[in-house]
């Protein structure tokens, strides 16, 4: 199927790849359908594309990336919600915020999106840990992780998005995250 949108054009997405989020995310609960978008560049941020509205689509990365001792605890209702037994079925994601000065660059650890990858299902679900942020700055954490990350694609995460997009295609996401976190 095709879906437009405003940030990669045209993308010839396959159904399957489709994640439905019944109760969508928070702030767009109306909008229920959506694909993981890999825009092909080293800044290691996926963006969660609609396939219902064109404009929609969030910047997102694994926390462990930036922040290797991230846990969520999820309750046992969060996660029969998702058909999941346990996290270890599932991906993780974190929705970025990121500012025209891109050093601010955020991350809500508070309210993961969390994928059932078998099942196509997502929610983005409030963690009860106190300690957890909505505005997690992580500029400092991704730029030192980018560093010391080879192109040894093993290190990466198993999750296959749904599309890749080459970095030219890309409509200027923040200068490609300022030049790849001013090169390092």
């Amino acid at each position: 199927m095709k879906v437009k949108t405003t940030r990669f054009g045209e993308l010839e997405v396959n159904p399957t790849d489709l994640v439905t989020f019944a109760e969508g995310l928070f702030g767009f609960e109306n909008l229920k359908k959506y694909f993981v978008v890999d825009p092909g560049d080293s800044t290691l941020i996926l963006w969660l594309q609609s396939t219902e509205d064109e404009k929609v689509a969030f910047p997102i990365i694994e926390p462990k990336i930036f922040k290797p001792d991230y846990i969520a605890k999820l309750l046992p209702a969060d996660l029969n919600g998702l058909d999941l037994d346990s996290l270890q079925s599932a991906k993780l994601y974190s929705i970025l915020t990121i500012p025209g000065n891109v050093t601010e660059m955020s991350a809500n650890l508070k309210a993961p999106v969390v994928i059932n990858s078998s099942k196509k299902i997502g929610k983005q679900i409030v963690l009860q840990d106190s300690k957890l942020s909505v505005k997690h700055e992580m500029y400092k954490e991704l730029k030192t992780y980018i560093v010391s990350f080879s192109s040894d694609d093993a290190r990466r995460t198993s999750f296959e998005p749904s599309i890749t997009i080459e970095s030219g295609d890309l409509k200027n996401t923040k200068s490609t995250i300022t030049r790849t976190l001013e090169a390092q």
